[in-house]
C-alpha cells in the first residue's frame, strides 16, 4: 500500500506505462479519427453521386443522412471532405451541438465573434467570403434550436447555389420543418443503416493494425458480436472496447464491453432535452406499453412542472430515442391483440445519476 500520494502516483504510472506501451498509434481510438480508407458501404454511393454532380455542374442536390450513433455518418463525410477538396470543391463543415442557432453556425464559419451582427450581415459576409461550390455540412442538424431555421433558408436560396448535407440521428426531425424550408431544400433523404457485425469486425480489425500491430480473430470477433447485439451496432462502443482490451488485457473482455458501453451511454445520456429525459425515467423497469409509460411520463410532468408533449409527439420522440440507443421498441402481446412497447437498453443507475442532477 503507497504511503503518500506521491507514492500512488508514481507506483501507478509505471503499471500504466506498461499497459500501454505496446500501443503505437493511441489516436486510432479517438471517435475523431478519420481513417487513410474507411469502409466502402453502399450508402455512400449516392453521397458520393451527389457530390460529383455537384461539382460537374454547380447545381446542388441537398442531401439529408439519417441514421442512429456510431453508423458511420460523420466518419465518411469528414472523409469525402478532404478528399472532395482536392478536386475544386470546398467543403466547410460545423456540429450544431456546438453552433446550435442559425447565428451561431454562420459566425462559427466564418471564423469571428457574432456579436454586433445581423443575421442578414452574417449572410452577406459568407456569401463574400464562400463562392459557388461549397457544401455546407451541418452535423447533428436537428439540434439547431431557432424555429424558423434562417440558416436552412439561406443557404438554399442563396444566388450562390450552395450544397448542403445534413446528418441526424432523428429520423423523423425533417417532418417539422417549415413548409417553405422543406419546399426550397427538396433534400434526397439518405439511410445508414446499423454496421453488420462483420463490417464491424473489418473496422475493428483494420484500427487494431494500426494502433497495437493486430488482435486475435476471435477477439474482433467477439468484440463486433457484442457491439451489434446490445448496442444496435455503435461502432464507438466496439472501438473503445478494442481500446480496454489493448490496456487492460488481463481484464475480461465482457467486462471491458461493458465498461465501454456504459461510457458511451453516459455521454448520450448527459446531452439529452429535460423532456427526453422524463420519458426515460417513465419507461425505467420492465418492458412496458406505449400508453401506459405516456400516462407515467405526464404524472412526472406534473410533478415537476413541465409541459408534457402530445401523445403523438411523444412518439415521434422515441425513433430518436432509439436512434441512441437509449430504448428498444417492440410490440407486446395483449389479449387479442398486439401493442406496442418499450424498454430501456442501459443501466437504470446511469439514468438515476443524471435525474438527481436534473431534478433532485
Amino acid at each position: 500500500m503507497a504511503d503518500s500520494i506521491e507514492d500512488y502516483v508514481r507506483e501507478t504510472q509505471k503499471r500504466v506505462q506498461a499497459k500501454t506501451s505496446k500501443i503505437r498509434a493511441p489516436h486510432v481510438f479517438d471517435f475523431n479519427y478519420v481513417p487513410n480508407k474507411p469502409l466502402m458501404r453502399e450508402e455512400l454511393k449516392p453521397v458520393v453521386d451527389g457530390l460529383l454532380r455537384y461539382l460537374s455542374t454547380g447545381i446542388p442536390n441537398h442531401l439529408l443522412i439519417v441514421g442512429s450513433r456510431g453508423s458511420g455518418k460523420t466518419l465518411s463525410v469528414r472523409y469525402l471532405e478532404e478528399l472532395f477538396r482536392r478536386k475544386g470543391l470546398e467543403l466547410v463543415y460545423v456540429n450544431c451541438r456546438l453552433a446550435n442557432s442559425s447565428y451561431k453556425i454562420l459566425a462559427h464559419l466564418l471564423g469571428i465573434r457574432a456579436r454586433g451582427y445581423s443575421f442578414e450581415e452574417l449572410a452577406v459576409r459568407f456569401e463574400d467570403r464562400y463562392g459557388p461550390k461549397t457544401v455546407v455540412v451541418l452535423d447533428e442538424v436537428d439540434l439547431i434550436t431557432d424555429r424558423n431555421m434562417d440558416i436552412l433558408y439561406f443557404l438554399s436560396r442563396s444566388e450562390a447555389q450552395y450544397m448542403t448535407i445534413l446528418l441526424s440521428n432523428n429520423p423523423k426531425w425533417v417532418t417539422g420543418l417549415d413548409q417553405s424550408v422543406q419546399s426550397t431544400l427538396q433534400s434526397e433523404p439518405i439511410y445508414f443503416r446499423p454496421y453488420s457485425a462483420e463490417e464491424l469486425r473489418e473496422i475493428l480489425c483494420d484500427r487494431a493494425k494500426t494502433a497495437v500491430g493486430g488482435a486475435p480473430d476471435e477477439v474482433l470477433g467477439e468484440i463486433a458480436a457484442l457491439t451489434a447485439k446490445m448496442t444496435d451496432s455503435d461502432v464507438r462502443v466496439g472501438i473503445k472496447t478494442l481500446y480496454y482490451w489493448a490496456v487492460e488485457p488481463e481484464t475480461a473482455l465482457r467486462d471491458n464491453f461493458y465498461r465501454a458501453q456504459r461510457e458511451v451511454v453516459v455521454d448520450v445520456v448527459k446531452s439529452l432535452h429535460d423532456k427526453n429525459l422524463l420519458i426515460l425515467k417513465a419507461g425505467a423497469g420492465k418492458e412496458r406499453r406505449l400508453k401506459e409509460v405516456y400516462d407515467a411520463y405526464r404524472i412526472l410532468c406534473r410533478r415537476y412542472r413541465e409541459e408534457p408533449f402530445s401523445y403523438v409527439h411523444f412518439c415521434k420522440s422515441l425513433p430518436y430515442l432509439q436512434s441512441l440507443g437509449l430504448v428498444l421498441l417492440t410490440f407486446t402481446k395483449v389479449p387479442r391483440t398486439y401493442a406496442k412497447a418499450m424498454q430501456l437498453t442501459f443501466p437504470p443507475e446511469i439514468l438515476d445519476t443524471f435525474w438527481r442532477v436534473r431534478f433532485g
